[in-house]
C-alpha cells in the first residue's frame, strides 16, 4: 500500500513528537475560569432565511477578550419536549456556511449552532488589536507574547463556551450535545469536547492542530501549517528557539486535550492526508481515553471520505 506517513499499525501507538508544556493542565484549568466568569450576554436574533419546519437566529455572545461571538442556530420547529443539539464547526479561514446546510439536523428533530470562528471568513468579532479579520496566520498569533494570548486559546475556549450556551437553552436536552466538524473543525470539535466535558458524542474528521513538531520534521509546513515555517523564516531563522516555541504551541495541541474528553468519538482518518499528516491525527486518537472508533479510508487525503457522513449522522442518532 502506498504511505506518505508511518503505516497503520504504528499509528496505533504513536504518542506524538511535540512538547507538552509542564503547566498545561493549570493553563486550561485557568483559561476554563476565566471563559466560566464571563457573562456571554446571549442574544438570538431572527434571520432573515425562512423554512416552514425550522427556526433560523443569528446567536450572539461575549467570549474571552470582550469578543462578540456569532454562531447560526437552527432549531425544529415543532417539538416535543426538549431536543438534542449539536454544535458545529468549519475548516480554516471559512465559516459557518449557509443555512440549508444546517436543515439535515432540525430535519431529524435536533437543533444544531454553527460557530463562526472569530478572525476568519464570518461574523465573529477579533479583539486582537484591530478591528475586522486577520483571515490567516492564527497559529502562530501571539506566540512571541505571553502563552495566554495564543489566539487558538481563545478559540477553543469560543467552542466550549458555545457547547455550554446551547445547553442552556430551554429547547435543548442539556445532557444530549454533541459536536462535529473537520479539518479545523476536527481540532475544535476535540477541544470542544475537552474543555465541555458533558458533550456526549465528538465526531472529529481529520483533525488540525495536533503534533506541531511532526508536521514540521516531516516537512509538511504548508498549507494549513504554512505560517509555521513563515515564522521561523521570519522571527527564528536559525532555530536558536525551536524547543520554547514548539513548547509553546504544546498549549493548543489537541493531542494533549484529548484526555479530557468523556464523551464518545468518532475519528475519520485518511492515511494519503498531507494537510493533517494521519500520525499527528494519531497523536491525539491514541490519548482519548474515552469511549472511541477510528474509521480509515488508505487511499483518502484531505478530502470527502466518501460514506463518513454517514456515519457521522448516524453515530449522532445516539444523542
Amino acid at each position: 500500500m502506498p504511505q506518505i506517513d508511518m503505516p497503520l499499525e504504528k499509528l496505533k501507538t504513536y504518542e506524538g513528537r511535540n512538547p507538552r508544556p509542564a503547566d498545561f493542565d493549570q493553563y486550561w484549568d485557568r483559561a476554563i475560569a476565566e471563559m466560566k466568569a464571563i457573562d456571554p450576554k446571549v442574544e438570538l436574533k431572527p434571520a432573515d432565511f425562512k423554512v416552514p419546519f425550522a427556526e433560523c437566529f443569528n446567536l450572539y455572545f461575549t467570549g474571552v477578550k470582550g469578543a462578540r461571538v456569532h454562531a447560526k442556530y437552527v432549531r425544529p420547529k415543532q417539538t416535543s419536549g426538549q431536543v438534542p443539539a449539536i454544535c458545529e464547526f468549519h475548516g480554516y479561514t471559512g465559516r459557518s456556511g449557509d443555512w440549508h446546510g444546517l436543515l439535515n439536523q432540525t430535519a431529524r428533530g435536533y437543533a444544531i449552532a454553527s460557530l463562526d470562528c472569530r478572525g476568519q471568513g464570518g461574523l465573529s468579532e477579533d479583539t486582537g488589536g484591530v478591528r475586522g479579520s486577520t483571515h490567516h496566520g492564527h497559529i502562530i498569533r501571539g506566540l512571541d507574547d505571553h502563552q495566554d494570548k495564543l489566539l487558538f486559546r481563545d478559540i477553543f475556549l469560543d467552542t466550549a463556551q458555545l457547547a455550554g450556551i446551547v445547553m442552556n437553552l430551554p429547547e435543548v436536552d442539556g445532557n444530549r450535545v454533541g459536536a462535529q466538524g473537520g479539518s479545523q473543525g476536527g481540532a475544535l470539535t476535540l477541544a470542544c469536547g475537552a474543555l465541555e466535558p458533558r458533550v456526549k458524542k465528538v465526531a472529529s474528521t481529520y483533525p488540525f492542530l495536533c503534533d506541531y513538531k511532526r508536521v514540521w520534521e516531516m516537512d509538511l509546513a504548508k498549507d494549513a501549517y504554512a505560517e509555521l515555517k513563515t515564522f521561523f523564516r521570519h522571527f527564528d531563522p536559525q532555530h536558536d528557539r525551536e524547543t520554547e516555541i514548539f513548547t509553546r504551541l504544546g498549549y493548543i495541541d489537541c493531542q494533549y486535550l484529548a484526555p479530557r474528553i468523556k464523551g464518545d468519538v468518532l475519528m475519520g482518518v485518511g492515511l494519503m492526508d498531507t494537510v493533517c499528516p494521519p500520525s499527528t491525527q494519531f497523536a491525539a486518537y491514541n490519548k482519548i481515553l474515552a469511549k472511541k472508533r477510528a474509521e480509515i479510508f488508505p487511499d483518502f487525503g484531505h478530502e470527502n471520505l466518501p460514506g463518513f457522513g454517514d456515519m457521522v449522522y448516524t453515530f449522532m442518532n445516539g444523542l
